[in-house]
């Protein structure tokens, strides 16, 4: 009777030991698996980074794309509209009619 008892024993403890390896093993994997989604090459933290960036050049693109706008508008006037042109030279480059007095006063 007590080597079935030690036998019955040390299967238990051999089941106790394959659980905790189990249990080990897993918990292990999900540790892994939390970190290398929040900090690995594709993970949380990069995504948000990405993200960031990926906002700030839409900005910088919206940003540009009117700058671009106001030149394009600036050009057609420059092209079309003498009096346009007059007052840019005027006023950009001190230029004048012939015959004409410019006055500059300092502010």
């Amino acid at each position: 009777m007590s080597t079935r008892n030690l036998l019955r024993r040390q299967v238990v403890s051999e089941v106790k030991k394959k659980k905790l390896i189990f249990l080990t093993f897993v918990s292990l994997s999900f540790l892994y698996l939390s970190i290398s989604l929040l900090f690995g090459d594709m993970g949380l933290f990069r995504y948000l980074e990405l993200h960031r960036t990926k906002t700030n050049m839409e900005n910088q693109i919206t940003e540009i794309n009117r700058e671009n706008e106001q030149l394009r508008t600036q050009l057609k006037l420059l092209k079309e509209d003498p009096f346009y042109r007059e007052k840019l030279a005027r006023e950009e480059y001190g230029l004048s009619k012939p015959n004409e007095y410019i006055f500059q006063y300092d502010k």
